[in-house]
């Protein structure tokens, strides 16, 4: 079997959380560093490509993880940054390229190796929760109407794909100027139908310091 790729998109700035929350500290490490641990300590990934803000960084990851192949630069947008990861990566020997946003540290084996099994046998794979909250359409204060939530998910990484599917995707996103929320919208764009596995709760994404404080509670859990 060919190889499996880890992109691990870090290079966010942190505007709504005070500074880059990927090196925010959780239980005195940085959040990034118990994303990597995941990816290092799975069986079945090979390499991972990091991307980060810029290259402080480089030589310390570089030394402490052995399955870091290279560490890039990200840019302006995150769809940015999985294209410069998504450029170090050998099209002879990866098939598998999963992508997975470096603040969320609580991924866990399992998702990960659940998202590789499904995405061997249907190409293009994301993991969801279904919405369990009721939904509503507002216009400022007022409430529009009630959106029905059956058959709505709210999707986590990582996400896999065939390398040559997420390359069209990523190559047809850059020549129109399309910039998508995730990969699996990209792909979705191509025609190639995105199929999905279950999500984790505890899978959260650090986005505000309440999320750095939820996730120091799920350690418990």
């Amino acid at each position: 079997m060919k190889r499996i790729s880890a992109i691990i998109v870090a290079a966010g700035e942190g505007k709504r959380f005070g500074f880059s929350k990927q090196f925010a500290l959780l239980r005195g490490k940085a959040v990034l560093d118990w994303t990597l641990e995941k990816f290092e300590s799975h069986p079945l990934v090979d390499e991972i490509i990091l991307v980060l803000p810029d290259e402080k960084r480089k030589a310390k990851y570089l030394s402490s993880y052995r399955k870091i192949k290279a560490i890039v630069r990200g840019g302006k947008k995150r769809q940015d940054s999985v294209f410069k990861g998504f450029e170090q990566i050998d099209p002879r020997e990866t098939g598998i390229v999963l992508v997975h946003d470096g603040v969320r540290p609580l991924v866990s084996e399992a998702l990960i190796s659940r998202v590789i099994e499904e995405t061997l046998k249907k190409e293009a794979v994301i993991p969801a929760l279904p919405i369990e909250e009721t939904l509503k359409e507002v216009s400022g204060q007022d409430v529009i109407r009630t959106v029905d939530r059956s058959g709505l998910c709210r999707v986590q990484t990582p996400q896999g794909f065939f390398y040559s599917i997420l390359k069209q995707a990523l190559e047809k996103a850059e020549e129109e100027g399309f910039d998508g929320t995730d990969e699996a919208m990209l792909v979705e764009r191509t025609g190639k139908k995105v199929f999905w596995v279950e999500g984790d709760p505890r899978n959260v994404k650090i986005t505000t310091p309440a999320d750095l404080r939820i996730a120091e509670a799920l350690f418990d859990v």
